[in-house]
């Protein structure tokens, strides 16, 4: 397996599955639209944002969100020279528990444990296969609650 080492973001969300990737990635601004408008809901202080600031290709890409350039996590794993908060012992910490949205933070304090146990290559592999439709096998995003292809509701986080 071939991992792309832009989209192991430090915080354990692998953008591998991320909506705003995803969008990105297909270039799906009605996509994009619709992801700034949740976070928008979610967050305060973010009503300034457009969809160009969303934009992003992984986390350690060369084409990062706005969320992504102004993350503390990121930050953290910087200043400590570690490749994300799986290599951490101070996981979880005051920026995982004050982690602003909540699906984010659910699956960060899954996914860092995991990746911490089972390594890169299986985390990726697991994380991609987790996040597929139940009953058509069309890949869904993180945080989604149905699959855009069969219409059938969904849980995977």
């Amino acid at each position: 397996m071939t991992v792309n080492e832009a989209l192991l973001a430090p915080c354990g969300l692998y953008c591998g599955v991320c909506g705003v990737y995803y969008a990105t990635r297909d270039n799906n601004d009605r996509f994009l639209e619709k992801l700034l408008n949740f976070y928008q809901s979610t967050i305060s202080g973010i009503d300034h944002l457009t969809i160009e600031d969303l934009r992003c290709l992984g986390c350690l890409s060369d084409q990062v969100s706005f969320f992504c350039r102004v993350c503390a996590i990121r930050d953290c794993t910087r200043e400590k020279e570690i490749a994300g908060c799986h290599q951490c012992g101070a996981f979880p910490c005051t920026h995982i528990e004050n982690f602003p949205v909540p699906v984010g933070k659910k699956v960060i304090l899954r996914a860092v444990p995991y990746w911490r146990e089972h390594g890169t290559e299986k985390w990726v592999a697991d994380e991609e296969r987790r996040y597929l439709c139940p009953s058509c096998g069309h890949q869904v995003f993180r945080g989604a609650k149905r699959c855009n292809k069969c219409k059938q509701a969904v849980d995977l986080d």
